[in-house]
């Protein structure tokens, strides 16, 4: 371990030793300035640093968990992590025990712990302290043990494994590759057949299309967005080899699992309804299999966009009420918001290459209504579609 970790879990570890900071904090009515003014009369200024900064992360993790008051991360960490919500869907496939590889500050291992006797295992000893902290925040800690060594180290490959690899394994950035996770896609199919079953956490951006043969490949959006693609493999591994499942805010879960190829919809012209569909349901290619469940057309070959004419009700679509059909003329565009009733607009464009930021300040919006301009492509040609949202 570096002088370096040892300094910062030093800081952490004396933190964790004096909570009352944190109520100083949070009851500070004044500037920053003075509060670190005040702060400094009793703490080290590398102690307050780190408090004002967990501080700010912890505002920013309600939106992923619902004790981030209490819970204890860095900036990586908890950007890697997996959202509440997620990680508890996940977790219900999981009984017995389970194997957390790369746990980091304890997302899904907390989730897991619930359902499971959970043996978290990190390289880093600042994320194996974060992840026993956080087992106690969410009252789990008994049902959890947190491993400082590297997953070789780990000779018993009984049960089940849920694996979150390093996707920012060096200083530049995310890598998208899976070859170039940590550990790398080789690593991770040798451990396929060394378990009894379990989970393999990607990101829904990578390249995971044929990496995992007899598996299934779930993609998982929370409200809207795509969080992870999930490999499912060995005895939880559903029957279908995809899958994709919307998570609301509020936690309902619609799933749908098939293959691409089980369903192929017809192409008609825009009815009176247009449905953007989750980009879980996308990125699984699922597109078509859903569409034909609810009885929907798609408008071109090359976009996500579907169609009806009776009104479709669906978690895995937002609908929009088309009122106005353009071509894709800024002239002509610009001359219809001229005199429409708008007042806020809302401009979604997928594969025609529109500046949406230049166009929105060229149109004039007068009214009090709020619109949605959709610029999509109907059987070939571009077309600018007036909507309200639904």
């Amino acid at each position: 371990m570096s002088s370096e970790s040892h300094s910062e879990l030093d800081y952490f570890q004396s933190l964790h030793q004096s909570p009352e900071i944190f109520d100083l904090i949070q009851q500070h009515t004044g500037s920053e300035f003075h509060l670190q003014k005040q702060l400094r009369k009793n703490y080290s200024q590398d102690l307050v640093r780190a408090a004002l900064t967990l501080s700010e992360l912890r505002i920013r993790g309600r939106a992923k968990f619902f004790h981030a008051d209490q819970m204890w991360f860095d900036r990586k960490s908890l950007e890697q992590s997996t959202p509440e919500l997620v990680s508890q869907y996940k977790a219900q496939r999981f009984l017995g025990t389970v194997y957390d590889f790369c746990c980091g500050m304890g997302g899904d291992l907390i989730s897991l712990a619930k359902h499971s006797t959970v043996i978290g295992v990190d390289l880093e000893p600042l994320l194996c302290q974060f992840a026993r902290w956080n087992s106690e925040v969410y009252g789990v800690s008994e049902s959890v043990t947190v491993l400082n060594s590297s997953i070789e180290e780990v000779q018993d490959r009984q049960g089940w494994l849920h694996i979150d690899p390093d996707r920012r394994p060096h200083s530049g950035g995310k890598v998208i590759r899976i070859e170039d996770y940590l550990p790398d896609l080789e690593t991770l199919l040798e451990f396929i057949p060394q378990f009894q079953g379990g989970a393999i956490k990607l990101s829904p951006a990578s390249n995971f299309a044929g990496k995992f043969p007899e598996t299934e490949t779930e993609l998982i959006s929370l409200n809207g967005e795509c969080k992870e693609a999930t490999i499912w493999f060995g005895e939880l591994a559903g029957d279908q080899e995809f899958r994709a499942t919307a998570i609301s805010k509020e936690g309902n879960v619609d799933s749908i699992a098939g293959h691409p190829l089980d369903a192929f919809v017809s192409l008609t012209d825009a009815g009176e309804y247009i449905y953007d569909p989750d980009p879980a349901v996308v990125r699984s290619g699922l597109l078509d299999v859903v569409a034909d469940q609810f009885s929907l057309s798609r408008l071109d070959p090359e976009e996500e966009y579907l169609t009806s004419t009776e009104k479709v009700e669906s978690p895995f679509f937002r609908r929009f009420k088309i009122l106005e059909t353009l071509s894709n003329n800024e002239k002509e565009i610009r001359k219809y918001f001229r005199t429409a009733p708008f007042g806020q607009l809302e401009i979604k464009c997928r594969r025609i290459p529109v500046s949406i930021e230049n166009l929105r300040r060229k149109l004039s919006l007068k009214g009090d209504a709020a619109g949605v301009l959709i610029i999509a492509r109907l059987q070939g040609k571009a077309r600018a579609l007036i909507c309200e949202r639904e």
